[in-house]
């Protein structure tokens, strides 16, 4: 059982979004992007589909399509395996440039000192890309990769987030989702999981709220806010 505040509450399955709620990119990401891109397609890449809140397979149809080639054109695993091979080799840059969002690495380390508690991703990056975002900022050492839900598992957030449910072994009122987009928002709704909308990314506090977030945080600064709504979850 977990404890907070003195009050004992039942084991939680704790969902992050990667970018934009834990780290930024600053743009290494859009570069590892464009150079897979090129190498499974031989084009370079002239436009890119929009990527908020959208899974890896969703942007590459996309991607695909607007460049006017057929949406299956590529094969997805080996997109994957290209596309990490592109942010290992930008690794360093990627530490130079990026950098974990204010209050990220306090915030894993106080969930994960709770009991009971699991921490894994809910995100629209394939596993091996998300565990080398983290990798490089030092935040995966908490994060339970085996129970998350990834862009190869679906194309739609929701789906990711059952995928997690499922895999961790949990319902949906012993979970809740923290991320940047209206799609983390949806995901939540869709699935019944409780929704903390982080406004550290493109969308603003207002749209999270009027999407319907359970709750909107400016940032992960204040830890105890973000543990006291980990425990504190309506049953």
């Amino acid at each position: 059982m977990l404890s907070w505040r003195g009050v004992d509450v039942a084991k939680r399955l704790v969902l992050w979004d990667v970018d934009h709620t834990l780290i930024a990119t600053r743009g290494v990401g859009h570069e590892a992007f464009a150079a897979a891109f090129e190498r499974v397609t031989g084009r370079p890449l002239e436009k890119q589909a929009e990527i908020t809140g959208r899974s890896e397979l969703a942007i590459l149809r996309e991607t695909l399509v607007l460049h006017g080639l057929p949406r299956d054109l590529v094969d997805f695993q080996e997109y994957t395996e290209i596309l990490a091979s592109e942010y290992l080799r930008r690794a360093g840059e990627l530490r130079e440039r990026g950098h974990a969002l204010p209050g990220a690495a306090a915030a894993l380390g106080t969930l994960a000192s709770l009991p009971g508690v699991v921490q894994t991703a809910a995100t629209g990056n394939v596993r091996s890309v998300a565990e080398i975002k983290l990798q490089t900022f030092g935040l995966d050492r908490h994060i339970d990769f085996e129970v998350g839900g990834y862009g190869e598992d679906a194309e739609v957030r929701a789906d990711m987030v059952r995928v997690a449910l499922r895999r961790a072994g949990v319902e949906p009122n012993e979970a809740i989702i923290f991320g940047d987009t209206v799609a983390d928002v949806e995901a939540g709704l869709a699935t019944g999981v409780f929704a903390v909308a982080v406004a550290t990314g493109r969308t603003s506090a207002a749209e999270l709220t009027a999407a319907g977030a359970d709750r909107v945080l400016l940032g992960l600064e204040e830890t105890a806010v973000v543990a006291g709504l980990v425990c504190d979850l309506p049953s």
